[in-house]
This record gives structure tokens, C-alpha cells and sequence, in this order.
């Protein structure tokens, strides 16, 4: 039953987070070719198509119409090892590899000055984009010796509208509106659970979950140049809380009666994009050089717990008596230190280079092989090119995430693990991209 729990609580608590945009490879939080070559450090800087994303504020510095499209491949490589103490030694129950998966992501945005002092603009981005496969066979020994499917995949998408007010030479200001639409499908074991009458070991199937749903958020910028050398900004994203609703299977669950399809949906205050901090400065020190830094704070201690609601009596009463539908997350606030640079070796090319430290906010106890967070230290390389008003970036973003190992013992022993996964975990991601934006 143990075993069951613990599943259970694996896949609803990525079914529930899915569509959020999480940190650690799910929440990239680099949109835009320039911006991501420079290390995601551009909330003082903001003086491209990106900027909807990054600091409204930075669409006052359009003097033309702006249109730019960005696009990414986003390409997890990751590692799964666990490994049971018996008599004879250490036996790899699992030893397990990522699929190779392409998880696509990108911006697509508009500017249009209004007056000399006012520019309006709209964006429609994938913040998030990841999700993991893995090969089933390499999971029966942990999977009853049958071979189920391990697929997640994540999306989300945010249409927001805003505009940028120049108050002087100095200061500017903006704000979007954020409509936030995310969803997620999930394939998995579901368990063995106990049969009374009579007595034996039941195995549940296949799982499966798909959830969507609709929250609105708001964005809020400032920047200011001080000198011709000197720009600062802020960045603050307010919190925004989504109603998730779907749907749940079970494939064996027919066998003993039941239905197997339960409608599921979060229960209030349903779950919330956190809140998201930012602020940056970029320097110009010599002629065609721009160094940027940014810290970036993101509240993630805000999804401590979250509720689930089967609308099938079954499933209902199932879920309550093992203790799942209500899940503790403990999440932790994470602070993320972005560096960049740019250079324009002449003045149609630029070379660009960037580093962040992206720690993770979730601890061992809720660690699982689904939503595997890590600690990432990432570089960051870029190349532009313009000509007459059209802009061609190219960026490479390689993720190297710190091994996490959460011990056997501990989930065996601790109950604070009870809703981990043991393990030894890696994980690293690959994000190659592209972005063509042209001022007219």
C-alpha cells in the first residue's frame, strides 16, 4: 500500500503543478534568443521584443512598430538510478534513462507605438514546455514485471497584452495583463493496492491524468536610464491562481467494479502562479559593450499544500482514505543570480555570452522521478545579426543540474519521505534557439 501512496502522490503532484511554470528546466524563464545568450539577465536592459516578458517597461524604447518571433527546442537528458539493499548486495531496481524527447517552446510578440511617449504591445509565449519519458521496460522490476508506459509532458501558454509610458527621459513604466492557459497529460504505474476479500495484492494499471485550466496574472515594470552607460529595472509578476479540472483513469480499476474515470479538479484556493521579483542593471563600459546582472526571487513557498477533488464517489473516498488528495509540497522560496554580456564586434554583428545559478525549491522529501527538480548552473552563448531593421538572433542554453540522491533509507524509515521517490537522480537540458524580429 506504501507503494501505492507514494505513485499516487507522484503523479498528482505533477498533474497539479504541470501546467505551471516551475523552476528547474520546466520554468526556463529565458524568452527570446538575445535575452537567453545573455544569461536571462535583461530585466535592467529590456530593449527588444522580449520585453513583455522581461520588463514592460522596456517598450517605451520602441520609436518604430516591432514584431518578433522566438522559438526553442528544449531537449532533457536525464538518469534514474535505484538501488535496494538485499543479502547478496545492492540490486538495481531501476536503472532508467530519458527518452529522447523535443519539447517546443516560443514567443511571438507586437509593438506599436501611440504617441511619442506611449507604446502598446501584445505577447503570446510558452513559459514552460518540458516533461519526461521514459522507457517502461526499464521500470518492470518495479512495476509488478509488467511494462507500463512513464510519459509526462507540460505546456503552458500566456497571452498578454500591455503598454509603456515614457514620464521623462529618465523613468518609464508598463504593465501587461497576463491570461495564463496551461495543461498536462501524464502516463504511468499505478500501484498494487490491498483486496479484503479476499485477501491479495491487486494491481491497478495503467494511470493516466489530463488537466487544464485559466488564471490571470499581471505584470508591472520599471526602468530607468540613468546615464547614457547605466539602465536599471524591476520586474514584479503578481501571483495568479488557476482552477485545474480533467480527468483520471485507472485501466484495471473495471476489474473490481468501480468506474474507471473519475473527473478531478484542484480544490480553493486551487494552486498559483507564485510571485516572481526581479531586478537588474546593465553597464556599458566600453564602446559596444554591455554587461548585465540581474537577481531574479520567486516565491515558491507559496505551493505548500494543495487539495484534489474526485467527483466519482469511488474515486472520492479512494483518495481520501490513502491520504492523496491532499499533498505537501514544503516548497521552498529559490533567489536566482543571472550574469550576461553582449558585444558588437561591428555594427551588425554581436557576440554573447551569459551564467546563472538556478537553485531548486524543492527538497529531497518530495523529490520524484516525474518532476525531477534540480540545481542548475547554466551557460549561455549567442550570436546576432542585423540588417535595415531585421534582426536574426541564434542562442544555445546548456543546463547542467547538481545529482540529487535521496537515500532508501530514509524513504523507508523517515515518514517525512513518505512522499518522495529514492534514488539517485540527473538531469541536464539542452535549448538550442532561434529568434527574427524586424522593426518597420
Amino acid at each position: 500500500m506504501k507503494t501505492l501512496r507514494i505513485f499516487v502522490c507522484l503523479f498528482l503532484s505533477l498533474a497539479v503543478f504541470g501546467s505551471l511554470t516551475l523552476a528547474n528546466g520546466l520554468y526556463l524563464n529565458s524568452l527570446g534568443s538575445r535575452a537567453l545568450s545573455m544569461g536571462g539577465a535583461f530585466v535592467g536592459l529590456a530593449d527588444d521584443y522580449s520585453a513583455i516578458f522581461w520588463n514592460p517597461a522596456g517598450m517605451s524604447q520602441f520609436s518604430t512598430r516591432c514584431l518578433g518571433f522566438y522559438g526553442t527546442d528544449i531537449i532533457p537528458s536525464g538518469r534514474y538510478l535505484l538501488q535496494i539493499p538485499t543479502d547478496a548486495g545492492l540490486l538495481n531496481l531501476v536503472d532508467a534513462k530519458t527518452q529522447s524527447k523535443h519539447y517546443l517552446s516560443g514567443l511571438l510578440a507586437y509593438y506599436q507605438p501611440i504617441t511619442d511617449d506611449l507604446v502598446a504591445g501584445i505577447g503570446v509565449y510558452i513559459p514552460s514546455g518540458l516533461g519526461a519519458s521514459w522507457d517502461g521496460e526499464d521500470f518492470r522490476n518495479y512495476s509488478n514485471d509488467l511494462t507500463y508506459e512513464w510519459t509526462s509532458k507540460i505546456g503552458a501558454v500566456t497571452i498578454s497584452p500591455g503598454a509603456s509610458y515614457r514620464i521623462n527621459d529618465m523613468i518609464a513604466v508598463g504593465a501587461a495583463l497576463n491570461i495564463n492557459y496551461g495543461t498536462f497529460s501524464l502516463k504511468r504505474w499505478a500501484g498494487m493496492t490491498e483486496i479484503p476479500e479476499p485477501p491479495y495484492e491487486f494491481d491497478l494499471g495503467q494511470y493516466e491524468m489530463s488537466l487544464n485550466g485559466w488564471g490571470i496574472g499581471a505584470t508591472f515594470g520599471v526602468l530607468v536610464n540613468i546615464n547614457d552607460l547605466v539602465s536599471a529595472g524591476g520586474t514584479l509578476r503578481t501571483p495568479s491562481r488557476i482552477k485545474f479540472s480533467g480527468d483520471a483513469s485507472l485501466s484495471n480499476i473495471e476489474l473490481l467494479g468501480y468506474g474507471g474515470t473519475s473527473d478531478t479538479e484542484t480544490v480553493s484556493p486551487h494552486l498559483t502562479f507564485p510571485l516572481w521579483v526581479a531586478g537588474g542593471v546593465a553597464v556599458r563600459p566600453l564602446s559596444g559593450l554591455t554587461v548585465t546582472g540581474d537577481l531574479q526571487w520567486t516565491q515558491w513557498s507559496a505551493l505548500d499544500q494543495v487539495e484534489l477533488k474526485f467527483i466519482d464517489p469511488f474515486w472520492s473516498l479512494f483518495m481520501i482514505a490513502s491520504g492523496e488528495n491532499l499533498m505537501h509540497l514544503e516548497w521552498k522560496d529559490a533567489l536566482q543570480i543571472r550574469l550576461g554580456a553582449e558585444y558588437m564586434i561591428r555594427e551588425d554583428l554581436a557576440l554573447r555570452a551569459g551564467y546563472y545559478h538556478d537553485p531548486t525549491p524543492t527538497p529531497d522529501k518530495t523529490m520524484n522521478v516525474l518532476l525531477p527538480c534540480f540545481t542548475f548552473n547554466a551557460v549561455t552563448l549567442g550570436l546576432g545579426y542585423s540588417l535595415n531593421g531585421l534582426v536574426i538572433d541564434f542562442g544555445f542554453e546548456l543546463l547542467l543540474g547538481k545529482k540529487r540522491d535521496v537515500p532508501y533509507a530514509k524513504w523507508l524509515l523517515d515518514p517525512d519521505y513518505a512522499h518522495s521517490q529514492p534514488g539517485v537522480y540527473d538531469m541536464n537540458i539542452a535549448v538550442p534557439n532561434i529568434s527574427i524580429s524586424y522593426k518597420f
